[in-house]
């Protein structure tokens, strides 16, 4: 079963090494410098978007005939963890385009639905994923949105909520109830443009964290799909959901590794600088091994995340694989940034340096694309089967 243990197969070829370090590149460039401006402004600074997309960081992994990269899922990987080592924010519009949009279109899609919207999403359009719904979090399927047949359209009526980079999008994959009487499997995914009659979105929620990162809600009031824009047959988006949760789990658990390297990168730096009692923090064995123990954490949590997408690119079901990536690294992360704060004692608590922000950043973790429980019920369905 999955849940058996798998050797990591987490090296990385000269391809993937060359990319990690142009994306760092990148970083450095242009991200650093605008990570004060847009955590104060709660806002993707939007000149940084389209440099995302120039340096084909937005079609990762779509194949090179639809205008993408032609690259490997590490790369995704490995381009959202070097990004969260600046600014988890910046970083997961760079996931949720290439993990939650384009994959399933690739992966699902028709030929014609890739070649109308794949082209789009790697040169200029950025994507976002709706499932989530007010009484419809860790139970997924219990959506109250619903999808009638009319003619040759689809009529989507319903709200959704927390939907990543809802305000710069202008492509869903929005999931919606197409037959209540059959359960979580009337459930269909359709791909939604926000052009369409009908649809909206909401208000932008004012977060605790990843605060660049626009969380809208979605109002569907009888928006109108062309029928030829069902994803995958009517009745199959709980399977499309899942599966596509499952990649977009690697991200996250990328995104936090990346987090939780931020934090403790500020914090190995502070403590050789900061002295006390006539000697830097780094000096003190009690500060040694705290640090040595986090850094052991985060080389495990890192493995996890990265075993886990060789699994996936190697046609593996990572369903168990996934969770404990995500989860482990969330868990992870959230103990690097708190150690991190604590390092740089009153400081830490002030906006004048990083940690602070890593650390409001590393919540998430353990919340959005499945809670910490709900991967924890998925790991023990495994190893009970």
């Amino acid at each position: 079963m999955s849940a058996n243990i798998h050797a990591p197969l987490s090296v990385l070829s000269d391809e993937e090494s060359a990319f990690r370090d142009a994306v760092a590149s990148f970083v450095n460039g242009e991200i650093r410098p605008r990570v004060s401006a847009m955590e104060k402004a709660a806002k993707l600074d939007p000149d940084l978007i389209p440099k995302y997309f120039e340096l084909g960081m937005m079609g990762i992994q779509v194949p090179e005939k639809y205008g993408g990269g032609g690259g490997s899922l590490m790369m995704v990987t490995l381009a959202v963890e070097e990004i969260s080592k600046c600014d988890a924010a910046a970083a997961i519009v760079v996931d949720v385009q290439n993990t939650l949009v384009a994959y399933p279109i690739h992966q699902y899609g028709t030929e014609a639905q890739r070649e109308q919207y794949l082209p789009r999403l790697c040169e200029n359009t950025v994507g976002a994923y709706a499932l989530s719904e007010a009484g419809s979090g860790s139970d997924a399927f219990g959506l109250a949105t619903r999808a009638e047949l009319k003619g040759d359209k689809w009529i989507l009526t319903g709200r959704k909520l927390w939907i990543t980079n809802g305000a710069e999008a202008g492509v869903f994959i929005v999931f919606a109830n197409a037959d209540p009487s059959k359960g979580y499997k009337g459930i269909t995914a359709f791909i939604v443009e926000k052009t369409f009659p009908g649809f909206s979105v909401g208000k932008k929620e004012d977060k605790l964290g990843i605060r660049a990162s626009s969380t809208t809600e979605l109002i569907l009031d009888g928006v109108e799909v062309p029928a030829c824009n069902v994803l995958g047959p009517v009745g199959n988006g709980y399977k499309i959901a899942m599966e596509t949760l499952n990649e977009g789990r690697i991200g996250i658990g990328a995104q936090m590794i990346g987090n939780a390297e931020g934090a403790l990168a500020a914090a190995v730096a502070y403590v050789k600088e900061r002295k006390q009692f006539g000697k830097s923090l780094a000096e003190f064995q009690g500060v040694q091994f705290q640090l040595a123990q986090v850094a052991t954490e985060l080389e495990a949590a890192r493995l996890l995340v990265y075993n886990a997408t060789r699994l996936k690119e190697a046609g593996r079901d990572i369903a168990t694989e996934a969770a404990m990536a995500k989860l482990y690294a969330s868990q992870v992360c959230e103990r690097v940034c708190s150690l991190a704060l604590e390092m740089f004692g009153g400081y830490g608590y002030t906006k004048e340096f990083p940690v602070e922000k890593f650390f409001r950043d590393a919540k998430i973790g353990k919340i959005y694309e499945g809670t910490s429980n709900m991967q924890l019920s998925t790991i023990a369905k495994a190893l009970l089967k």
